[in-house]
């Protein structure tokens, strides 16, 4: 069995900030397989999705961001799935809008979602960043993140979760070097 996991925050006020990137992608996964989320033995919401070749569990955590690692610990456990078959979809500030990049493993860069996964999987889990942008250097990171897209930015932001949904489903069928070859980088539709 495979994970996708997408990290957020739970509850109403965070969505569709920069933050939920991830809960936006696993919900994008969903919709395409036609299954819906229903609770989970930890805190967090889960769809399963029986594809022909194998099974993929969809995560969304509820423990608020900086404690994913809680719940996906739990379920890795409770489903017995390897790490090597889990895809972690986080943001990043550090990556301009529209720009993906997934690693096979690594560190966790500064984000506190990571930080926390890595505690209770370590970091030989492949992950994928999604480029959300820096914003106004004057102004508080953590406000930033749970800002909402500027409207000039929603053709982009759309355009970064179809890109990353299928990023997944190339995980879930080709594994995460394919992955890299495939995505790393500008989107091919809005770069030379």
């Amino acid at each position: 069995m495979k994970a996708i996991v997408g990290l957020g925050n739970p509850g109403s006020q965070y969505k569709g900030t920069r933050h939920n990137v991830g809960f936006d992608v696993v919900d994008e996964i969903a919709r395409r397989g036609a299954v819906t989320f229903e609770s989970a033995p930890a805190q967090a919401l889960i769809a399963r999705w029986r594809r022909p070749e194998e099974a993929v569990l969809l995560v969304k955590p509820l423990t608020f961001m900086n404690l994913s690692g809680q719940a996906i610990g739990e379920l890795a456990r409770y489903f017995k799935i390897d790490v090597a078959d889990l895809l972690v979809i986080v943001d990043e500030v550090h990556l301009p809008l529209g720009k993906l990049r997934a690693r096979a493993r690594g560190s966790a860069g500064g984000h506190n979602g990571l930080k926390s996964v890595i505690a209770h999987l370590g970091d030989e889990f492949a992950r994928l960043r999604l480029g959300v942008g820096r914003g106004d250097e004057r102004r508080n990171l953590a406000d930033h993140v749970l800002t909402r897209f500027d409207k000039d930015e929603t053709v982009e932001v759309d355009r970064m979760i179809t890109r990353a949904a299928d990023a997944a489903e190339t995980f879930i069928t080709s594994g995460i070097a394919a992955v890299m070859n495939q995505y790393n980088g500008g989107d091919p539709a809005t770069t030379e």
